[in-house]
């Protein structure tokens, strides 16, 4: 008899995933305030979230033996999200180092797992995002925090400060990652890959009622 097909699978975490890192795209983007404040505030609902998907993934998806990697970054995430979250510890520094923290650490992460389960289906994804990760914390890291660049458009006198550059960086970020994870989890499986998933479920299987 048959497997019956789980609920939750690798696919619906790259949409989980894609989806979270749209809404904080999203609220970045259309929000006129690029501070501290916002940028935290946006980065802790994004992380906790994103967090508790990975969790869950670890749990009910992958095999004992593929679990590593989101929980990892499920527990990275969501103590980083949590931080993030305290009103009273927001500021300019805190943004830059539990954000760059955050790249640098689930994006190593995800780009060793990626590398180390290649040609499995989603490997080339997760060495993507992880690279990106990875670009995120290099580029916040360029980026002088107490930048304040004064600049004129029309006669009207703006000011670019790297606290907005920081914030728009990690915008950007989550847009292409909402992109390309959405893509990715809506592209028509292969039957190998299809056979693979299978295989994982049976794995998970027979590793919870061991």
């Amino acid at each position: 008899m048959p497997a019956p097909s789980r609920p939750f699978t690798a696919r619906h975490v790259q949409l989980s995933r894609a989806l979270m890192a749209a809404v904080a795209a999203i609220m970045i983007t259309f929000s006129p305030d690029h501070s501290a404040a916002v940028g935290l505030s946006v980065f802790g609902g994004f992380a906790i979230v994103t967090a508790f998907v990975l969790i869950l993934s670890a749990i009910i998806v992958y095999p004992s033996g593929q679990r590593w990697p989101a929980v990892m970054m499920g527990a990275f995430t969501l103590v980083l999200g949590m931080a993030a979250s305290v009103p009273t510890w927001r500021s300019d520094v805190l943004f830059f180092v539990l954000v760059i923290i955050w790249a640098a650490l689930t994006g190593l992460v995800e780009l060793i797992a990626g590398i180390r389960s290649r040609p499995a289906e989603g490997s080339r994804d997760a060495i993507t995002v992880g690279a990106l990760g990875l670009l995120l914390a290099l580029l916040l890291l360029i980026v002088p925090v107490d930048l304040v660049q004064h600049y004129v458009v029309d006669d009207t006198e703006f000011t670019l400060t790297g606290i907005v550059l920081g914030v728009g960086l990690f915008g950007g970020y989550a847009a292409i990652v909402a992109v390309f994870l959405g893509i990715a989890g809506l592209t028509p499986r292969a039957k190998h890959e299809i056979e693979s998933d299978a295989g994982a479920q049976r794995l998970a299987d027979h590793g919870g009622n061991a």
